[in-house]
C-alpha cells in the first residue's frame, strides 16, 4: 500500500557531491521520521540519517558536516545531500519511512525503498 523509490545515486569522485531522492506514494495519512540508511554486502545495515515530521535531524557521525538530509512533506519527500565524498562512503543507499497508513482502520508502519548504488571511486 505503501511505496518508496530512491534516486540519485550514481558513480563520483572522491571529493565529490550526489544528491538522493526517495518519494513515498500510496495510502498515505502522515509520515512520521524519514531518513536514510545504507548497506555494504556482507555488513549489517548501518543508519546514517533521519529527519522528524518537525525537522530536527540526526546524524551518524561518520557523515556529520558532510551529508544533509531535508525533506519535503507536500511531496512526500526526503532527500539526502552527500559532500566531500569518500571511497568509503560507497554502499547502497536505502530510504526508510515511518508511516501511518490511511486504509479502512488507519496503522503505522514502516517501509523501505530498494535502494540506489552509491560508488565513490577514482
Amino acid at each position: 500500500q505503501v511505496q518508496l523509490v530512491e534516486s540519485g545515486g550514481g558513480l563520483v569522485q572522491p571529493g565529490g557531491s550526489l544528491r538522493l531522492s526517495c518519494a513515498a506514494s500510496g495510502s498515505i495519512f502522515s509520515i512520521n521520521a524519514m531518513g536514510w540508511y545504507r548497506q555494504v554486502p556482507g555488513n549489517k545495515r548501518e543508519f546514517v540519517a533521519t529527519i522528524t515530521s518537525v525537522g530536527i535531524t540526526n546524524y551518524a557521525d561518520s557523515v556529520k558536516g558532510r551529508f544533509t538530509i531535508s525533506r519535503e512533506d507536500n511531496d512526500k519527500s526526503v532527500y539526502l545531500r552527500m559532500n566531500s565524498l569518500k571511497p568509503e562512503d560507497t554502499a547502497v543507499y536505502y530510504c526508510n519511512a515511518d508511516v501511518v497508513v490511511a486504509a479502512s482502520y488507519r496503522y503505522r508502519s514502516s517501509y523501505w525503498g530498494e535502494g540506489t548504488q552509491v560508488t565513490v571511486s577514482s
